[in-house]
C-alpha cells in the first residue's frame, strides 16, 4: 500500500505564544518548529501500514524552503520520500486553497506514475486548528473521508459484517474515540483519514535513519498563486486570569480556616 502524509511545518509552541503585526498569525521569529503532534501518529500508522504491505510512504508539506527540515525529519523515521510545495508564506492560502493544492500534486503524480491507496492528514495543525484540510482535500479527489482516528490496519470487514484482513481488499479498518466510546470504521481504498493522536507513539529517528534522511529524494513544485479562499480574519489569544493566594494562618492557628475551606469545597461535612 502506498501511502502520503500531509505534514505542516508548525511553530513549537511549548513556550509563550504571541501574535504577529497582522493579528492572523503565530510571531514565530522566535520559535523552533516542528510538525503537528497529530501528524507525528499519522507518519506513525503510515510506516506501520506500509511496513505490513510492502507498500510506500511519501510526505508532502506545502510551505517555506525551510519545510524540508520536516519531511527529512519524517524520512529519518521511516517514510521513504519527500514533496515539498514551496510557498514562502503558507499563511496566504486558505484551507480551501491548500487542499486544491495538494489535489494538483496529487493527480500530477499519478500521471508521472506514482499513485496513492491512502492519503493521511492530521485532524488540525498546532498553528491554526482549521480541521479542514483533510476534509476539503477528500472533497477535491472525490475520495470518502474519516476524521478523528487514531489507528488503522488493513483489510477491514467483509461485505458479511466479518473480519476482513487481506492486504489486496481494497480496504482498512479505521477507530477513533467517539462520544460514546469506540468507533470502528470500514473504508474503501482509495481514501482520505485524519489522524488524531493518541493511537500510536511516534517513534524516535536511528543514526542510521538520519544518515538515510540526508540523502532522501525531496520532489519540489512551487506554490501557485494564492487561491479565493476564506482567509483567517484574526487570532485572539485567551485572557490571562490573575491568580492569587489566601494566607490562612501559620501553625495551630490556621486549622479552624483551613476545616472552613474543606467545608466549602465538599471534602468534608459540618
Amino acid at each position: 500500500m502506498n501511502i502520503l502524509v500531509c505534514i505542516k511545518r508548525v511553530p513549537d509552541i511549548a513556550g509563550s505564544v504571541t501574535v504577529d503585526a497582522t493579528g492572523a498569525g503565530i510571531d514565530d521569529s522566535g520559535l523552533g518548529h516542528t510538525m503537528s503532534s497529530h501528524e507525528e501518529c499519522a507518519v506513525e500508522l503510515a510506516i506501520q501500514t506500509a511496513a505490513a504491505t510492502g507498500g510506500t510512504v511519501t510526505v508532502l508539506t506545502v510551505g517555506p524552503a525551510e519545510a524540508v527540515e520536516q519531511l527529512r525529519a519524517a524520512v529519518a523515521v521511516g517514510a521513504n520520500d519527500g514533496i515539498l510545495i514551496e510557498a514562502a508564506d503558507p499563511s496566504v492560502f486558505a484551507p480551501e486553497d491548500i487542499a486544491q493544492i495538494i489535489g494538483d500534486v496529487i493527480r500530477d503524480r499519478a500521471e508521472a506514475g506514482q499513485t496513492f491507496d491512502l492519503v493521511l492528514t492530521g485532524d488540525d495543525a498546532a498553528d491554526t486548528g482549521d480541521f479542514q484540510v483533510g476534509i476539503r482535500l477528500a472533497y477535491d479527489l472525490e475520495y470518502p473521508v474519516l476524521t478523528n482516528i487514531q489507528t488503522i490496519s488493513v483489510g477491514g470487514t467483509d461485505e458479511g459484517g466479518g473480519p476482513g484482513g487481506d492486504p489486496g481488499s481494497g480496504r482498512i479498518e479505521a477507530r477513533g474515540i467517539g462520544p460514546a466510546g469506540t468507533e470502528i470504521f470500514s473504508l474503501d481504498l482509495p481514501a482520505v483519514v485524519a489522524v488524531h493522536e493518541g493511537g500510536v507513539d511516534p517513534r524516535y529517528p536511528s543514526i542510521t535513519g538520519r544518515m538515510k534522511a540526508k540523502k532522501a529524494q525531496v520532489v519540489e513544485y512551487d506554490a501557485p498563486e494564492p487561491g479565493t479562499g476564506s482567509l483567517r480574519v484574526r487570532l485572539e489569544l485567551p485572557e490571562v486570569k490573575a491568580s492569587s493566594v489566601t494566607i490562612l494562618g501559620e501553625g495551630p492557628d490556621a486549622a479552624p480556616a483551613l476545616v472552613d475551606v474543606l467545608e466549602e469545597i465538599g471534602v468534608i461535612r459540618p
